[in-house]
């Protein structure tokens, strides 16, 4: 059995055994979910691996498949015409976790100008990945992908109306060995048939909550650290599934419950060294991390919207749940933004600590590559790291509490139009509009309960 990454070769050797009959073409949307076609191996060996055809509304759309209006790239007033999905073949690898299945990513490609599209989250990352290397530079990520399990499974869930949920396990089980052998039914297939597919799975454990579980996926360049974690949580959902139960990356699930996070790793390299340390400093930061630290910090509120991209994310930002709630830098401290990782040593590296676990990682790269990149070119001067209980800071500026504090901010960014480009930022924009919008629209079960008789 075929396992791992694929050639073209071995795929055609792995259908003619009859191991695999399934090639899965996906695109990445622009909430950072799989979308694409089930191919028969036979027709994408035959043609589909040089290109097939998706509708242009893919990256146009909101969590429910809604089509929203103010969209530059596509819309009913040009009828929603068709994008050309061009396979990646070095992303083509098994997909252990489904019988018979290999998975591929696609780019997405205009259909008359066959030009990449520039508002498709991988381009938007690769075009700062470019940026970066007009420096000579290249940047390694990493991200913890934290995420709750429940008893029941999605479509039961959904019955019900979320109701009632209920987490697989009724205790705090961070670092827990006891609570979470209880879940190795789920977490053990996920570990296993990741790595399977060529995901470098470190470990996982449990989280700081009852039914909590965090996945932590090996450093490595940066599209391919954003590859693993869009595959890694597509997969996650999918076996949870299987095992009968269910797994959200919503950040915020309840009022009394922590969120989920996906704390992102960062550091920069220049010719296969670190180029964030430096031994003669007394943290081991070089000038070229403070700089590029001191972009993360000053531009952050710009490009939060990519880090928190929905109303629910900004629910995470509260005093003492462990997410952040002001844009300073600390060492080793998990109150702060910014987190230095790995001080004194050649693995010295920011953990940003704002992004949910609902974030689009090609996008949530971007934001930050662009932020240090303006750190790096302005020689930005960092200030000195904040220590203690950080939420208690009285001097420093606070991450948007809202989507629509964070909205406007990403959309005025001279900074982000710059590096993103105005077309891009324009869209992504509109895309946190339209879920401010949304949401205005509802009328809440906690208003109907607060003011039915009283108001």
């Amino acid at each position: 059995m075929a396992k791992g990454r694929l050639t073209m070769e071995e795929l055609a050797e792995a259908a003619a055994a009859g191991t695999i009959d399934t090639v899965l073409a996906c695109i990445v949307d622009l909430q950072g979910r799989l979308m694409g076609k089930r191919f028969t191996v036979s027709h994408y060996l035959a043609s589909a691996h040089a290109e097939s055809h998706c509708c242009k509304y893919l990256l146009a759309t909101d969590l429910m498949m809604q089509t929203p209006d103010g969209y530059a790239n596509t819309g009913w007033s040009s009828g929603y015409g068709d994008y050309v999905m061009r396979p990646i073949a070095s992303t083509l690898r098994v997909a252990a976790w489904l019988e018979g299945t290999a998975l591929v990513l696609c780019d997405v490609v205009d259909h008359d100008t066959h030009e990449i599209v520039d508002v498709s989250p991988r381009a938007v990352l690769e075009r700062q990945i470019a940026r970066l290397g007009e420096l000579g530079l290249d940047a390694r990520c990493a991200t913890e992908l934290e995420f709750f399990v429940f008893e029941e499974n999605y479509d039961q869930l959904r019955k019900k109306g979320y109701a009632a949920l209920e987490p697989i396990s009724g205790v705090n089980e961070d670092y827990h060995i006891l609570q979470t052998t209880k879940e190795e039914r789920i977490m053990r297939p996920i570990r296993n048939q990741l790595v399977a597919s060529a995901v470098p799975v470190e470990n996982t454990k449990g989280e700081a909550e009852t039914g909590q579980a965090e996945l932590n996926i090996r450093y490595g360049p940066a599209l391919d650290a954003a590859d693993n974690h869009t595959i890694a949580k597509h997969a996650v959902k999918e076996i949870s599934w299987q095992q009968g139960v269910s797994a959200t990356f919503l950040a915020k699930w309840a009022r009394d419950k922590v969120g989920s996070s996906s704390h992102v790793h960062i550091s920069v390299w220049k010719d296969g060294q670190n180029a964030f340390y430096d031994a003669d400093d007394d943290l081991g930061m070089s000038s070229l991390m403070k700089h590029f630290l001191a972009g993360l910090i000053a531009y952050s509120p710009e490009y939060t919207v990519l880090l928190a991209p929905y109303v629910n994310s900004y629910k995470r930002f509260m005093k003492g749940t462990f997410a952040p709630t002001k844009t300073v830098w600390s060492v080793d401290n998990r109150t702060a933004a910014f987190r230095i990782c790995g001080a004194r040593t050649e693995a010295v590296r920011v953990e940003c600590r704002i992004g949910g676990a609902d974030l689009n990682p090609y996008l949530a790269f971007a934001g930050l590559l662009a932020a240090g990149i303006k750190g790096l070119r302005s020689d930005l001067a960092l200030q000195p790291a904040a220590t203690g209980d950080i939420y208690e800071l009285q001097c420093a500026n606070t991450i948007p509490a809202t989507l629509r504090e964070a909205s406007p901010r990403f959309r005025s960014s001279a900074m982000l139009r710059e590096a993103l480009g105005r077309s891009v930022v324009d869209h992504y924009a509109r895309c946190a509009e339209w879920e401010q919008e949304e949401f205005d629209r509802v009328v809440s079960d906690w208003e109907i309960k607060r003011g039915f008789e009283l108001a």
